[in-house]
């Protein structure tokens, strides 16, 4: 009896963890996301305003390189109704740099302009939302699915 209690209290801390494990990487990764979309907005505006220099275009590395990190850890520990959500915020956030680096460089690819570089930013938000609320379920913080 008392091994089978040892087991289940071994079981419960190694869930306790693995929850808390989780949580702290959905911070990050939330956080990032919303870190990366807005500098990605930013810095459309910048272009838009005088054109980008070298330190705005080192923010939207930093940016870009912090969500990176991020999405890595997540696909190590999320479950994958969360790393399904995360996986399209990371492609939307990746298409939307990728457009707005070619209009940075002056060689957007066919149909790109300033509007569609930012509809493709804008529309991240409702991805990271969906991302949040799979991240809560699972968490057990909310009841939406």
């Amino acid at each position: 009896m008392k091994r089978r209690e040892i087991e289940l209290v071994r079981a419960h801390e190694e869930n306790r963890e693995n929850r808390s494990l989780r949580r702290t990487c959905y911070v990050e990764l939330n956080r990032d996301a919303r870190q990366f979309t807005t500098a990605l907005n930013r810095h459309l505006h910048v272009m838009r305003e005088r054109g980008a220099e070298d330190s705005d275009r080192a923010l939207l590395e930093e940016a870009k390189n912090a969500h990176r990190d991020r999405y890595s850890e997540a696909q190590m520990i999320a479950p994958d109704e969360v790393l399904m959500r995360a996986s399209a915020v990371n492609q939307a956030l990746t298409k939307a740099y990728g457009q707005v680096k070619r209009l940075e460089r002056d060689a957007p690819g066919p149909g790109e302009t300033m509007e569609t570089a930012a509809q493709a930013q804008h529309a991240v938000w409702d991805l990271i939302r969906a991302m949040r609320t799979a991240m809560r379920h699972d968490l057990g913080v909310s009841h939406e699915g």
